[in-house]
């Protein structure tokens, strides 16, 4: 069974976007030196390195319904390049999103799944999709948050730029319970700090 992989860039104050994030700015004010390690990528072969290891060993992806708003808005992804970032991949994952409500109509339709009974039955669906390969929760925040709450995250992966944001969208503002973490993969690049933890025992704080 594949492992279900919580995937996202934080700053060093544990912030994944700016202050003030929307449609037309999906990572806040600022909040593209968060992400600066996958645009700088073309020019750093480490980085690179590591983004296209993530993109081949992804069976299915899930993510938050603000997220998809962004991924399907103005400043979104397009038809060409989308979940690679800034280049083509050969096939886009199965992408689910969690959401209280499926839209009416959207921009991007193929290879979207909305899942509107809960982040638990989002999981599973993707993993059944995914075969051998990982199962990337790769947000927002709060849905990262709930995924790791509810149990259904077998590791956390964090890359860690080096910005202090001060403010913005915490990452573990919504986690109310205490889990040990056991780090098992550590990779330093020019522009971030690559960090994998198995999610371990947990209990109520």
């Amino acid at each position: 069974m594949s492992n279900v992989i919580a995937d996202i860039s934080m700053s060093l104050d544990g912030y994944v976007t700016g202050p003030g994030p929307d449609l037309e700015h999906g990572l806040g004010r600022g909040g593209e030196a968060i992400q600066e390690w996958v645009f700088a990528s073309h020019d750093s072969p480490e980085d690179r390195a590591f983004l296209e290891h993530a993109e081949g060993s992804t069976g299915a992806v899930v993510m938050g319904r603000r997220t998809f708003d962004f991924v399907d808005g103005p400043n979104g992804w397009d038809q060409d390049i989308n979940y690679a970032y800034d280049h083509p991949t050969p096939a886009m994952p199965p992408i689910f999103v969690v959401t209280h409500q499926v839209p009416a109509q959207t921009k991007h339709t193929q290879g979207f799944t909305f899942i509107s009974d809960g982040i638990e039955s989002a999981v599973s669906q993707a993993r059944d999709t995914a075969g051998e390969k990982e199962v990337v929760i790769m947000g927002g925040g709060e849905t990262i948050a709930r995924a790791i709450s509810a149990g259904v995250v077998d590791r956390v992966r964090v890359h860690l730029s080096p910005v202090l944001m001060g403010a913005g969208t915490s990452l573990f503002a919504l986690i109310d319970q205490q889990i040990q973490l056991t780090q098992v993969d550590v990779v330093v690049t020019p522009n971030a700090t690559h960090l994998t933890y198995q999610i371990g025992t947990r209990r109520k704080t």
